[in-house]
């Protein structure tokens, strides 16, 4: 049913669905009084998700590691919406040095905050470890947001008491998370060069979004913090930069191929003609950038959410995971994981 209604786009239970845009979300919210933190705000679905939450009203923090790229959003931002409030600060998440700069360049501006919406990711690298020797995918997709969230949940608790409005967490996940190493995260081998795999990583670190919402959610409840939320979503299928690595090698592969061997020449045009093939039969599956950015904006948002926390989210409607997804006791394991993690760094 999932499949079937992203790819028809029947509205859900929310009255939403996968042809749903973030303004459609959005439309009528006044969010003027609220303070957002968007990572990953230079490009896609996190411009988008940053656009129309400064539309809305939104004070809008733009975490980016571009900060060019950054500064051009909020041009363009501010070309619509000249009223539109934006800042930009520099944020690499895979340095947890840089994510720790970031907190305190924010918490320094002595804003309220109101919704962290942790967008920023890369998909499908190769094998890389980052500064703090974490493997690249791990580091930029769930530790860097495991610091990240931590270092400026005390804010978030501390808005919420003080305005009475409910504060959001959101983790950007994937319908990715499905597919992962066979324990879900391979808490032994997460550096291990010859154990990796570049789907499999990504599916883990998406895995780690979830668990991370998930676990900070029952402790949230467990704690008695009953105004600070904290959910995770799949956003879509979306025409992205953020599939850099998968489609790198199609460009390099369209290339000159003079000096190629004919052999070579007919594998790549047979190749790049399955690729089409695969593209065209899933085309009804992938959302346009204002449609994939509308799940991040219903559960930052939307009132229906309030006082939801710990659940999954698909075109903005609750969605389920895998079992992995709900296993409470890899939550609480990837916690520890991660918590050693960061204060090792």
């Amino acid at each position: 049913m999932g499949y079937f209604r992203e790819a028809t786009g029947i509205p859900g239970p929310s009255g939403f669905g996968s042809a749903s845009t973030a303004e459609q979300v959005t439309d009528g919210i006044d969010a003027s009084l609220l303070t957002v933190i968007i990572t990953g705000g230079s490009s896609g679905i996190g411009a988008e998700a940053a656009r129309v939450m400064a539309l809305r009203g939104a004070h809008v923090i733009i975490g980016a590691r571009n900060t060019e790229a950054a500064s051009e959003v909020k041009q363009s931002i501010l070309q619509s919406t000249p009223s539109a409030r934006i800042d930009i600060i520099q944020i690499e998440l895979s340095s947890l040095k840089s994510v720790r700069a970031f907190a305190e360049k924010f918490l320094a501006m002595d804003l309220p905050l109101n919704i962290l919406t942790n967008n920023a990711g890369v998909m499908y690298c190769p094998f890389q470890l980052s500064e703090d020797g974490i493997e690249m995918q791990f580091a930029t997709n769930h530790v860097g947001h495991f610091l990240l969230t931590k270092l400026l949940l005390d804010k978030m608790k501390s808005t919420a008491e003080r305005t009475g409005i409910e504060s959001r967490i959101v983790n950007l996940s994937s319908e990715a998370h499905m597919t992962t190493y066979r324990t879900g995260i391979r808490f032994d081998k997460l550096n291990d060069k010859d154990f990796y795999n570049d789907k499999l990583a990504y599916g883990q670190s998406k895995l780690a979004n979830i668990l991370h919402a998930n676990e900070l959610a029952r402790r949230l409840k467990e704690e008695g913090v009953l105004n600070v939320t904290a959910n995770s979503l799949h956003p879509g299928l979306i025409r992205t930069n953020l599939a850099r690595h998968s489609t790198a090698f199609v460009g390099m592969l369209l290339k000159p191929m003079n000096s190629c061997s004919q052999s070579f020449k007919t594998y790549t045009h047979a190749f790049l003609l399955l690729v089409g093939a695969l593209q065209t039969a899933t085309c009804v599956l992938w959302k346009t950038i204002p449609q994939g950015a509308a799940t991040s904006c219903y559960v930052a948002l939307h009132p229906n959410i309030k006082g939801v926390s710990g659940k999954y989210f698909a075109d903005c409607n609750e969605s389920k995971t895998t079992s992995n997804g709900r296993d409470e006791l890899l939550g609480r394991r990837l916690w520890d994981f991660s918590e050693k993690l960061v204060k090792s760094a």
